[in-house]
């Protein structure tokens, strides 16, 4: 990450999935990264985004470790407690829904909410979070997958919203919705992400070298891993 100060401290929730920890290592064979901390449910402090509390507690332990100058939430939920994505809207369902939004909107909301004010002020800071372009209302043709394509949705505009007002407190900090790809991982594997998905580890060299060039002007933006900036 060569846009970040020397010695930059980076930040990674969901580090035990397949992308977090592929974020994990690159960073951290990173000559210029100071110190990597890698945060989930088994981490100390714990963070798990079916536990809100666990999230207040965990930006409170770890403020004394900051300023923060790379925070990535790499998170994410696919399958919920119900089973599969829905493929129709008589699919639908409130469980189902309820975790999707909880592991995919709010979860990352709160880390944000807790862990944005912890950004460095005066140097260039970058907080991104893992969307999907299944998020992209503009990109919609097929339909289906209800919940978890509206909770990515609500994420982006989170992470817009926020962008706008961190930009008065924060004007050297980069806010970024990333579209990972389709990567080989547990969240993919009953969708044969194992046959057509990329390596983590690629995904994951891909991500950073994107966020690496987004400026402040960028902030608030929905991208995908080669660059390509998404349609809403």
């Amino acid at each position: 990450m060569q846009s970040l100060p020397s010695a930059y401290r980076a930040l990674v929730i969901g580090a035990s999935g397949a992308i977090g920890g592929a974020l994990v290592t690159s960073l951290r064979a990173d000559p210029r990264c100071g110190s990597v901390l890698a945060l989930g449910r088994a981490s100390a402090p714990a963070l798990d985004f079916e536990s809100p509390a666990s999230i207040a507690e965990a930006a409170q332990a770890l403020s004394a470790q900051g300023p923060w100058h790379l925070v990535v939430v790499a998170t994410g939920m696919l399958q919920g407690p119900t089973g599969s994505p829905e493929k129709r809207l008589s699919d639908v369902g409130a469980q189902h829904m309820a975790a999707s939004f909880a592991v995919n909107t709010i979860g990352p909301a709160l880390a944000l909410a807790h862990l944005a004010p912890q950004l460095a002020r005066d140097e260039r800071s970058v907080f991104a979070v893992l969307s999907a372009k299944l998020g992209s209302i503009g990109d919609n043709r097929l339909g289906g997958w209800y919940s978890y394509r509206a909770s990515k949705t609500a994420l982006n505009m989170v992470i817009k919203t926020a962008a706008i007002e961190m930009a008065r407190t924060h004007p050297r900090a980069v806010l970024a919705a990333m579209h990972p790809g389709t990567v080989d991982s547990r969240l993919s594997a009953p969708f044969r992400g194992a046959q057509i998905g990329r390596p983590a580890e690629l995904a994951a060299n891909d991500l950073l070298a994107v966020l690496d060039r987004l400026s402040p002007a960028d902030s608030g933006g929905f991208w995908a891993y080669d660059g390509e900036r998404l349609p809403w």
